[in-house]
């Protein structure tokens, strides 16, 4: 599948483990298989918007809320690795890179002032 499909399938991976559910949860508040959502998670299927609308619904996400982290425009490699590597976190430990990041970005600037 395209890289698209698998970024979308770790974004619905993500929210689902966020709010604690797991593959037969959101498939029965969905009313989607649980095999199809797994599939869906590891971007073996190509979902179709009624199906992402279901998967909205049983997350309690809009689909704005979806596709937020998604993206697939071209980035630098490293602003790619980034994001990947974050998307994958907890809200927290996100919080916790972004307060470490600004720490280093202003020990950095001190140091040459």
């Amino acid at each position: 599948m395209t890289e698209l499909v698998k970024r979308l399938g770790n974004r619905i991976r993500f929210l689902r483990k966020e709010k604690g559910m797991s593959q037969e949860q959101l498939g029965e508040l969905s009313g989607l298989h649980t095999n199809y959502v797994g599939q869906v998670e590891r971007g073996e299927k190509n979902v179709t918007v009624e199906s992402l609308e279901k998967i909205c619904r049983g997350l309690n996400v809009s689909m704005e809320d979806l596709f937020r982290h998604i993206d697939p425009s071209p980035q630098p490699d490293e602003l790619r690795q980034l994001v990947d590597l974050l998307t994958e976190r907890s809200k927290h430990d996100r919080a916790l890179a972004l307060k470490l990041l600004k720490a280093v970005f202003e020990w950095e600037h001190e140091k040459y002032q």
